[in-house]
This record gives structure tokens, C-alpha cells and sequence, in this order.
């Protein structure tokens, strides 16, 4: 039974205690439920017995973006106008994106300024505590705008994503000023709740899903002028860290079919977008079971070593049959993927991304530690040398291959020996990229039930600087390695420190620093040149190197396809051209 069905019942037999039988029907034939109170107290049993008897119907009532026993005119926004504030990780822009796909069709405008705005939703992280007082801060803040507001505009307050699903009613209590609360799961549902939550009711829906991906909203871009996108290919996590609340705020694995992130693709790259960023909470575990296929239904194949804290999955399309549906769908288009589970790369994946060009040659590895024991008190199903193993083989698979990671450093336990071996898996492995923390202890997780959080902050905090540092080093010296090299860069725009300079990313996801100018068509022997704009496909010689960008001449406009072939025909010409 679903839970909207149960919901229903349960409120039917409520009324039938509180009023006999004869009394519940003449209430009802004397007192027809207005558009007010059915967004109040959401659908009766009559209105699912009317419109969708069968419960196919009833899932696919709950999957629509309009809510069918309502008239939409209750749910309409009237041009009121929406300011979005985001925190937390890429799927929380993506997520915001869905928001705004749902409310302009619903007649919302969005605005840019929050002096402006009619409504406010802060799209929250719940990862760590430090994100959570951010956005405590900033709801006081909001709220005294909100204070001083005339009546004739009031300020409505929306608090959705992870923050939202894990506090719950709390965040009406505390921080009086909140009007809407909405979990990652009941995006669709926001119309609703802000029409409730205008005529000074509290509206919340939390509820996690089993199936809700949003595979049928297409995002709309914040950023219109941007030459990448985020496409969310999977929601949720079966991992169970102990130190993760991530499952308890976005709910369990569920994967859109491949037939509709395809068909994205097209759109977004119809619109000159260059780039994707397949999103999912853990990307790689993706596994389409929407549709029949002949035969016997293969496992989930892991890497070697690695073993999680679930039954092994069965059936499906996978990770890497996506990544071929794609890469062969849009060949001028990069893709890149995020975040990943190491677990989840067995031969095949690495094998795809060796394949085709299109597809980065970088890869998230998130370690979160050196140190065996600490990793089995994480439940992160590996131990120190099956990650190396894993290092060893990603690198001997893919060539130029760039690593980035995710450490955290004073977990529960942590002790001076275990500490160093994180440190020692840093200056060994060594990473382009990394986003180092602090622990932080998160309710209902299973650190927070089993263990003690009982290494002292100041001793977190000196971790992390020699994380930092050990980081840095390793980091300087591989982007030292780009010098002389020739890089295929997708240009994102002006650069922040000068005007006169362009920045952009190369395929292992490396900033890259040019100067703005025009440069040859096709070949740097051209004689046809364009300046470079945001979007371009540029190939660039790069000249100098810190931890953190690489700094080049460009040589010429080129393509995807263009570029690859010449770096498999020959090796990168000794003559540089300059702007």
C-alpha cells in the first residue's frame, strides 16, 4: 500500500471517530470542501476514486508535476517573484534548477535581488555543522527583512534540501519566520506548499521517496551564459557510512532510466552547452532497471577488494553502459561525473572512460583515510591497499588521468598512527584536487549511535593544516608536469583577477589561465582566426604552474574529435604561437 494511501485512510478513520456515520455525511453534504481546504488537508479518498482508481494511476498521480484533484489556479504564483540561495554540493544547484523548472511553469519570476523577492528559498546542506549554523545565521537575517516588510508585500520563507528533511519541524519552531519546509523529494509538491504557506499556515512536506527522480522535469539554468550543466542521473545512497547522513536526508538509491538523461543530453547540448557533470550522491552505482532485458540478469561488479554493507544488486543497466549511451549521443559534448563511490569501478568503467575522448580523464577517488582500522570504522567497506590497488590500476588504465579526493581527518578513535597514515596516503597517492575536512558529527548516523566524537577540535584543526599542506605539495608538483604540454581547454569566461584574461578547464579539470585574444581556426597554421569567447574549444600550451592553475598560450580553435586525433597521430609541435 502506498504511503499516500495510507495517509488517506488514516485521516478517514479519524473522522469516522470523531463523528458517527450519519454525522460524517451530512457534514459532508453541507459542508463542500473549498480549493483552500484541499490544499490544506491534501486529496479525500473521493477524489482518488474519481479521477485514478487503479494504484498505477495513484503512483503516477504522485510523479505529475501538478497535483490532479486540485484547480491550478490555487497553485499559480501570480508573477511573484523567487530569490534562491544555495549551499552545500553541485546537486543542490541541480536541485535548484528542478525547483525552478517547477515554479515557472507555475507563473513564479525569478529574481536576482532579494529586496525584490516575494518569496525566499534557501536550497541547505545538513553534511556538516558548520553549514547548518551558516544557514541558522542567515535565517535570522532574512527574518528581520522579513519584519520589516509593509503588509501590502509580505516575504514568504522557504527552507528546502537536506537541512530541511533532517530538522523537519524544527525549523518552524526555532526560527519562527520559516513558512515552507520541503525535503529533496517534494520539489513538486512547492506550489502546493507556498500557496498554504501564503495564507499564514506552516506547511511542510519531508517525505522521502522510493522512486522520485525527477526524470521528467528538464531543469532550467540559472546561469544562462554558462557552458556547462549539471544532469542528475541518481538519487540517494545505500552506502551507510557511519559518519554520513546523507541517507537519511536523500533517501535510498534510485536511478533515472537512460532513455531520459539521452534524451537531456540532446537538449542541453542544443542549447551550445560544451560540458556535463553526471550528478548522484554515489554517481557510480547508477543502475537503470526501467526497462526488460533478454536473458540471465547480471550482478553488480565492485572492485577488487571492496565490499559493501547491502546485497549485492541485480539487473539493470550500469554505470558504464551509460557512459557509452552517451559519450556516442553528444561526441563534441564532455562529460564528467560526480561523486563516485570507489567501490563502483570495476574494469569496465575504467575501461569506457579510456575509450572516448569526450569522457574526462578525471577521476574523484574519495579515500576519507589512510588508516585501515579508521576506514572499517567509517563502513567504508576497503581497506589501505584495496584503494591503492584501485589507485594503481586507474592509473596504468587511463592515461594522463588526473585524481581528486575527499579526507577527513580527527573521526571518532582517530589516534596520532592512524592520523599519519592518512597523511602518508596524501604524499603517496598525490591529488590534483582534494576538499579536506574536519570531522563533524552528524545525528542518527551510525558514528552518532556506536562511537564517541573525542578528538579535540584544536587537535582537528592542526590535522587539517597538515592535511592541507601535505595536499599542496603533492598537488604543485603534479601540475608542474603540464609544462610544455598541449591541453584541450573549454573556456569559461573571463578570469577574476584580469579582464584581459581568460580562464577555463582542461580535461583533468584543472583551471587554465589565457590571455584573451584571437587565435587560429582549425590549425595553427590557419590563416583564418576568431577571438576567443566562452564556450570555445581551445588548445593551449601551457607555460607555468601552482598547486592550484596552470597558466598557458593558446594555439588554436579546435573540436573534441579534432584534438584527439591529433594527439593520437603525433605528439604536441615545438612551435608555440602567441596572441
Amino acid at each position: 500500500m502506498s504511503n499516500i494511501v495510507r495517509r488517506i485512510i488514516n485521516l478517514k478513520a479519524v473522522k469516522q471517530r470523531i463523528l458517527p456515520a450519519s454525522a460524517s455525511i451530512r457534514w459532508k453534504q453541507t459542508q463542500p470542501r473549498t480549493a483552500t481546504d484541499k490544499l490544506r488537508d491534501g486529496p479525500s479518498l473521493q477524489d482518488f476514486l474519481q479521477q485514478s482508481p487503479s494504484v498505477a494511476d495513484i503512483h503516477q498521480v504522485q510523479r505529475a508535476a501538478d497535483i490532479p484533484y486540485l484547480p491550478k489556479e490555487p497553485l499559480l504564483g501570480h508573477k511573484r517573484k523567487v530569490f534562491f540561495e544555495i549551499y552545500g554540493c553541485q546537486m543542490n544547484t541541480n536541485d535548484t534548477e528542478i525547483v525552478w523548472s517547477i515554479l515557472k511553469s507555475h507563473d513564479f519570476q525569478r529574481t536576482g535581488t532579494i529586496k525584490d523577492a516575494d518569496v525566499v528559498l534557501i536550497v541547505t546542506c545538513a553534511i556538516r555543522d558548520g553549514a547548518e549554523s551558516t544557514i541558522w545565521n542567515r535565517l535570522k537575517h532574512i527574518r528581520l527583512m522579513k519584519e520589516k516588510r509593509h503588509e501590502s508585500k509580505p516575504l514568504q520563507i522557504g527552507v528546502l534540501g537536506c537541512m530541511a528533511e533532517r530538522l523537519k519541524k524544527q525549523l518552524v519552531e526555532k526560527e519562527q519566520a520559516v513558512d515552507v519546509v520541503a525535503g529533496p523529494d517534494s520539489y513538486k509538491d512547492l506550489p502546493r506548499l507556498l500557496a498554504v504557506g501564503q495564507k499564514g499556515q506552516k506547511a511542510i512536506n519531508v517525505m522521502l521517496s522510493l522512486d522520485e527522480t525527477y526524470a521528467d522535469v528538464i531543469p532550467v539554468k540559472l546561469d544562462r551564459k554558462s557552458r556547462t550543466a549539471f544532469v542528475s542521473i541518481m538519487r540517494g545512497c545505500d552506502n551507510m557510512c557511519s559518519y554520513c547522513i546523507v541517507p537519511f536526508t536523500r533517501g535510498k538509491e534510485r536511478s533515472r532510466p537512460i532513455s531520459s538523461i539521452r534524451e537531456e543530453a540532446l537538449i542541453i547540448h542544443g542549447k551550445g552547452i560544451k560540458e556535463i557533470t553526471l550528478l548522484g550522491q554515489n554517481v557510480n552505482s547508477y543502475r537503470d532497471t526501467s526497462a526488460y532485458i533478454d536473458g540471465k540478469k547480471q550482478a553488480s561488479i565492485m572492485a577488487p577488494g571492496f565490499k559493501t554493507v547491502y546485497k549485492t544488486k541485480v539487473g539493470g543497466m550500469r554505470f558504464a553502459e551509460l557512459l557509452m549511451e552517451l559519450a556516442e549521443t553528444v561526441p563534441e559534448m564532455r562529460i564528467r561525473f560526480t561523486s563516485p563511490h570507489p567501490k563502483d569501478f570495476p574494469t569496465a568503467v575504467l575501461e569506457t572512460i579510456a575509450r572516448y575522448p569526450n569522457i574526462c580523464n578525471s577521476l574523484h577517488l574519495p579515500a576519507q583515510a589512510g588508516s585501515s582500522t579508521v576506514l572499517e570504522r567509517m563502513r567504508r567497506g576497503y581497506s589501505r591497499e584495496a584503494y591503492l590497488n584501485l589507485v594503481h590500476e586507474v592509473r596504468s588504465t587511463i592515461t594522463n588521468v588526473t585524481l581528486s579526493s575527499d579526507f577527513i581527518c580527527g573521526f571518532c578513535g582517530e589516534t596520532e598512527e592512524e592520523f599519519a597514515e592518512t597523511i602518508s596516503i596524501i604524499e603517496r597517492v598525490k591529488y590534483h584536487t582534494a576538499f579536506l575536512f574536519a570531522y563533524s558529527m552528524r545525528e542518527k548516523t551510525t558514528a552518532h549511535r556506536r562511537y564517541v566524537d573525542d578528538v579535540p577540535e584544536e587537535v582537528k584543526q592542526f590535522r587539517l593544516r597538515e592535511m592541507i599542506r601535505a595536499f599542496r605539495a603533492g598537488a604543485e608538483e603534479l601540475n608542474r608536469q603540464f609544462i610544455g604540454r598541449e591541453e584541450l581547454v573549454l573556456v569559461e569566461g573571463v578570469s577574476k583577477r584580469s579582464k584581459d584574461d581568460l580562464s577555463g578547464r582542461n580535461d583533468g579539470n584543472i583551471k587554465v589561465i589565457i590571455p584573451a585574444c584571437d587565435v587560429p581556426m582549425g590549425d595553427a597554421t590557419s590563416n583564418e582566426r576568431k577571438t576567443i569567447v566562452s564556450g570555445d574549444y581551445v588548445a593551449v600550451r601551457i607555460t607555468e604552474s601552482n598547486s592550484q592553475i596552470l597558466k598557458g598560450v593558446p594555439l588554436y580553435h579546435t573540436t573534441i574529435s579534432e584534438f584527439a586525433a591529433r594527439e593520437k597521430g603525433y605528439t604536441a609541435r615545438n612551435v608555440m604561437t602567441s596572441c
